[in-house]
């Protein structure tokens, strides 16, 4: 993804502790990391000494012996829940507490806002292991206390309970009403059987202004330009043979990704603001809405991107790291 980014690294809320750094912004989680970080699962162990009681999938009260040392990556189920089994390809919706290791004080709560966080995907591709084995089987109304060691100035450390509150089946392609008056001289997208797209540049001269076609019409929620989207995507550009040349896609690696549209390049942003979860999106992005005369990798200097891009799911505006 880091050819679409601009500006500072956008953190990778789908990814290893992906319900963790989505429900932790306020405080700076970064222990969290990415599905590829091999520190990520390097020290995980069951937590001891950490005990939940309450109503299943109500707000638990969290106990334990005060101060704490907190091992990162440790883990604890403290309440088995009583819903659904979650199995691969759900989308689980947690609400979460976190507690100061030192004196037990709550840091934060979503339970109040009832304002639960639905980034997790159980998915091998999308999901660090250790998280996936975990959160694979277990039943709705679960919770699970994660160890936290946070890399701030002041070195928190603190414990974070979340609860499985719900799940659906994650969308992997987009599954609205397919487009029918696609303007005829733009380029051609196929799509392979498990959605992945291709395309034909079909003569296509590109104008200088930013083409935003909808190809497959979704009825979910409407985008804006500040919100954070999961999508699958390819990128190509114009090749020196005049074919196209793909240098980025998430179907090649597996799975979708998550992204905020005001860390990515402004074709992005503009292009997919207005669209609608479900639809795939057509995108022919001019080198001022992209890398303009820097070039990126596999991308040339002043290169038109060409994307296809389907809208999975959308969180809506998110806080500010």
């Amino acid at each position: 993804m880091h050819n679409l980014k601009t500006g500072s690294p956008l953190k990778s809320l789908a990814r290893a502790c992906a319900a963790l750094c989505a429900l932790a912004l306020s405080v700076g989680l970064a222990a969290c990391g990415s599905s590829n970080d091999s520190s990520a699962s390097s020290d995980d162990t069951q937590m001891a000494g950490v005990t939940a009681s309450g109503q299943l999938g109500k707000k638990p009260k969290i106990s334990f012996h005060t101060p704490m040392q907190v091992v990162n990556n440790s883990y604890a189920v403290l309440q088995k829940g009583d819903g659904a089994t979650i199995g691969d390809g759900d989308r689980v919706c947690t609400q979460g507490v976190s507690l100061n290791a030192k004196d037990g004080s709550e840091m934060m709560s979503t339970w109040e806002k009832g304002t639960p966080d639905c980034s997790i995907v159980i998915n091998k591709k999308s999901l660090n292991s250790m998280y996936y084995n975990l959160l694979k089987g277990q039943k709705i109304n679960t919770t699970v206390a994660f160890g936290v060691n946070d890399g701030n100035k002041s070195s928190t450390s603190y414990i974070m309970a979340l609860t499985l509150v719900s799940k659906s089946k994650a969308d992997m392609r987009a599954k609205g009403e397919k487009v029918a008056d696609v303007p005829a001289d733009l380029p051609k997208v196929t799509l392979a059987s498990n959605g992945a797209p291709s395309i034909d540049f079909n003569g296509y001269q590109p104008g200088g202004s930013l083409v935003a076609q909808t190809l497959i019409r979704g009825n979910g929620k409407k985008v804006t330009a500040n919100d954070t989207v999961d999508v699958h995507y390819t990128g190509w550009v114009m090749g020196k043979d005049g074919k196209p040349s793909q240098f980025d896609s998430s179907w090649s690696k597996g799975a979708p990704v998550q992204l905020s549209l005001q860390q990515v390049v402004k074709g992005w942003t503009q292009g997919l603001a207005g669209q609608t979860v479900g639809s795939q999106v057509l995108l022919v992005i001019p080198p001022d809405l992209g890398y303009g005369d820097k070039a990126q990798d596999k991308i040339p200097a002043n290169s038109t991107l060409y994307f296809v891009v389907d809208l999975l799911y959308d969180y809506g505006p998110q806080q500010s790291e």
